[in-house]
């Protein structure tokens, strides 16, 4: 698995900003019931909010609320595990990049960050 090191990520405001943008889009169309434009936005957030432990693990916070919500019992028992590593590789900087972070993926692949995160990851 390729893994970024630390030094190697960009933990920059403006992916500071664009991770709470996003995070707060997810926020009211989980609020609003809108779960799948939720998950869509958390899987953005996810990308963005890799270098830090918080926002790492809120991410993967969010998406289990969803598939509790949904009964999907694949995204509980996946977002369960992301959760218990999550913010730990987050801080030794052991992460897929690009990876959106649901359990329809391995959370070990990495993956294209969407067109207008790139700059950003």
């Amino acid at each position: 698995m390729p893994l970024l090191r630390p030094d190697l990520m960009k933990r920059t405001p403006e992916r500071r900003a664009a991770f709470a943008r996003e995070a707060a889009l997810a926020r009211l169309a989980y609020v609003d019931g809108d779960l799948d434009e939720a998950f869509r936005l958390l899987e953005r957030a996810h990308v963005l909010g890799q270098p830090w432990a918080g926002a790492h693990s809120w991410t993967h916070w969010m998406m289990l609320r969803i598939g509790w919500r949904r009964r999907d019992g694949r995204e509980v028992a996946g977002q369960l595990l992301r959760l218990a590593a999550g913010g730990l590789l987050s801080i030794l900087g052991r992460l897929p990049h690009g990876n959106t972070g649901g359990a329809n993926v391995p959370a070990t692949r990495p993956m294209p960050p969407p067109p207008d995160l790139s700059p950003l990851v």
